[in-house]
């Protein structure tokens, strides 16, 4: 493991901030703001003092984050149409934590955003990152007791909203395949098989990208939607990806299709959730993986 333990335990504290934030851009001025107090222990040669780094360096990255919730939410009440989480590129082997893969897909992110900031974090410190509760008091200035009763609340709040079926990644990718299919034949009958009924397509263009400002409901209207996509599709570049350690679609083309990508939420071998982003200003983790983890680095050899 790095001598230092700020980097041994970047990627996890990156992974805390992002889960908190929904942002990867907010997450690194996070760490970064995280970073900046450790080095001043070091000029002040008061590392020594900190019996458990990790908790310490947890605790700053919480604190930093809810400090950072709270002046973003005016600025998402501001936003032009429906907000969603920044997608980063991740690689396959990510999913192998299944806990850390279902935690940070764009749908538990979305869900996320509906918990208060306290809340939020209670939820992720410990479903996600298992940390004891006297050290999420200590991060959250809440007693133990309180945050036992947040982290209830916040549970059953995010077992209510959350994607109900655990899904096989293999099914989830040949429903993704299913979808890329119909999508550039413009094959309404087909779009209506692999989408379920009460399907829900949220697109997120901030203003910036030509995107539905409102939810689109239901897989007829969808369907209908996204029937003319054959007539970009000759200048449009389809391809699978993982976005958020799940299979997913990044779409490349001249204006007005742009980029974006396009993300899922599969039951029962149909798509109930589709995210598509599009703002310009959040697709840029989208060319070189982002490592999520829950595991400080490896021991150097």
């Amino acid at each position: 493991m790095s001598d230092d333990p700020f980097v041994a335990h970047r990627g996890l504290l990156f992974t805390v901030a992002y889960e908190m934030l929904g942002s990867a851009a907010d997450a690194e001025d996070v760490v970064q703001e995280t970073w900046l107090r450790w080095a001043a222990r070091t000029e002040q040669r008061d590392q020594d003092e900190v019996h458990d780094p990790r908790a310490y360096l947890v605790r700053t990255v919480t604190r930093q984050a809810l400090n950072r919730l709270r002046t973003l939410a005016r600025r998402r009440e501001e936003y032009v149409g429906e907000w969603l989480p920044e997608p980063l590129l991740t690689t396959p082997d990510v999913a192998a934590d299944v806990e850390l893969a279902e935690s940070v897909s764009l749908a538990m992110l979305t869900v996320l955003e509906t918990l208060t900031p306290t809340e939020r974090a209670v939820f992720v410190l410990r479903e996600v990152f298992d940390v004891p509760y006297e050290e999420i008091a200590a991060a959250v200035d809440k007693s133990p007791a309180a945050v036992r009763q947040i982290g209830h609340r916040a549970r059953s709040h995010v077992a209510a909203r959350r994607p109900r079926v655990a899904v096989d990644r293999r099914e989830q990718r040949a429903v993704l395949e299913r979808f890329l299919v119909a999508l550039q034949g413009g094959d309404v009958q087909a779009l209506m098989d692999v989408l379920a009924p009460d399907v829900v397509l949220i697109a997120d263009g901030g203003g910036f990208a030509q995107a539905a400002r409102v939810p689109i409901r239901g897989a007829m209207r969808i369907a209908t939607f996204l029937r003319h996509f054959p007539r970009y599709a000759a200048d449009t570049q389809l391809r699978t990806i993982w976005i958020n350690a799940a299979p997913a679609l990044r779409m490349d083309g001249p204006d007005p299709v742009g980029t974006s990508t396009i993300s899922m939420v599969v039951e029962d071998g149909r798509i109930t959730r589709l995210y598509a982003v599009r703002n310009p200003h959040k697709l840029g983790r989208i060319a070189e993986a982002t490592d999520l983890t829950r595991r400080p680095a490896p021991e150097r050899a």
